[in-house]
C-alpha cells in the first residue's frame, strides 16, 4: 500500500497482514463506522473471493497489481467516497448493481417500497402486469420488480441519460429476467409513449425530495447526484408532479408508490385524495414514515 515500508513488502506480504492494515487505516481515517467489514469489502473485490476463498485467500501471497489496486481503493474511502461507489456494486434485495457517482445509492428504504410495489401488483392480480419506474436511477426498484415477479412489463424511466447508461448495464446483468424491461429518456411523464395513457397498472418511484435548502450529510451531498436529491424550495416539487399526473396513465384501478421523506407523507396523501386516490401510508425499516401507496378506485 501507500506506506513505505508496505511497498518493500510487494509479492512478499500475506493478505491477512494486508486486511488488518487496511482495518486500522480506515478506524484511523474515521470514515467508517465498520472499518473490519469495509476492508473486508474491499479485499473481497481486489481478490475477487468471497466466502470460503475469500478465507482461503487470506493465507495466500498479496500480488504487486493487487496491492496497487488496494490502495487506490483505500485512498479512495478514506478521502470520503461512499463505500458503495467504491466498490463499484451494491446489493438491492436479491440483486447486485452497479453504482458509481452517477445514481443515487441503493439504500433499505428503497427496498421496503418495492416490496410495496410488488405487493400491489400481487394485489392487481393481472396477467401481465404493466409497471413504470420513474426517475429509475441504476434501476433498482423496477429491475428488482422484473427479477421477483416475473412476466411483469416494466418501463424505466429517467430524466438523465448517464444514469440510464447505468440502468442499462444493471439491465444487462439481468438475463432473461430482463427481457420485457424497455427503457426511456425524459422528465417524468413526458418520457412515456402518449399510447400508453390509462394502461399502466402501477406507478413507483423514488423522486427528488429534499428541500433546496436542506443541510445533508457531506458523504451524500459531496457525492451523490444532486439532481436526484433536491426538489426546489420544499422538497415537493416533484412529487406534486408525480401525484396530479399519474391519474391520466393508470389504469381505473391503478396505483401508484412513492417513497419521500417521514414529514412529507400525511401532505402527500392528502393531495393524493384530492386527485382521485385512496392513500394510505407505510413505515420503514426504521419505523420512520416512508411511503405513500395511492390506489384508484375502479369506475
Amino acid at each position: 500500500m501507500s506506506d513505505p515500508s508496505t511497498s518493500d513488502l510487494d509479492g512478499t506480504i500475506l493478505w491477512s497482514a494486508l486486511l488488518s492494515e487496511t482495518t486500522q487505516r480506515l478506524a484511523a481515517s474515521g470514515v467508517s463506522e465498520n472499518p473490519r467489514q469495509e476492508a473486508k469489502w474491499i479485499l473481497e473485490e481486489v481478490t475477487g473471493t468471497s466466502g470460503a476463498e475469500f478465507v482461503e485467500a487470506m493465507d495466500g501471497l498479496a500480488t504487486v497489481r493487487g496491492v496497487a489496486h488496494l490502495d487506490t481503493m483505500v485512498e479512495r474511502r478514506i478521502s470520503g467516497e461512499p463505500i458503495q461507489y467504491v466498490l463499484g456494486h451494491w446489493a438491492f434485495r436479491s440483486l447486485d448493481l452497479l453504482v458509481d457517482r452517477r445514481v443515487l445509492i441503493p439504500r433499505p428504504e428503497t427496498e421496503v417500497v418495492a416490496g410495496l410495489a410488488m405487493a400491489e401488483i400481487d394485489r392487481l392480480d393481472r396477467a401481465r402486469a404493466s409497471v413504470v419506474d420513474l426517475g429509475t436511477g441504476s434501476g433498482a426498484i423496477g429491475l428488482a420488480i422484473a427479477t421477483e415477479r416475473p412476466g411483469t412489463q416494466v418501463v424505466l424511466t429517467d430524466r438523465s441519460e448517464e444514469a440510464l447508461a447505468v440502468a442499462r448495464a444493471n439491465l444487462a446483468g439481468l438475463g432473461r429476467s430482463g427481457r420485457d424491461v424497455t427503457i426511456h429518456c425524459g422528465e417524468w411523464f413526458a418520457a412515456l409513449p402518449q399510447d400508453r395513457r390509462g394502461t399502466v397498472d402501477l406507478i413507483v418511484s423514488n423522486p427528488p425530495y429534499i428541500a433546496r435548502h436542506e443541510v445533508l450529510d457531506t458523504s451524500v451531498v459531496d457525492w451523490e447526484p444532486e439532481m436526484a436529491l433536491r426538489a426546489g424550495d420544499d422538497g415537493f416539487d416533484d412529487l406534486r408532479v408525480i401525484v396530479r399526473e399519474a391519474v391520466h396513465w393508470l389504469t381505473d384501478d391503478g396505483v401508484l408508490v412513492l417513497e419521500m421523506a417521514p414529514g412529507q407523507t400525511a401532505d402527500v396523501a392528502e393531495l393524493a385524495e384530492q386527485v382521485g386516490f385512496t392513500a394510505e401510508i407505510y413505515r420503514d425499516v426504521a419505523g420512520l414514515e416512508r411511503a405513500v401507496v395511492a390506489r384508484r378506485q375502479a369506475s
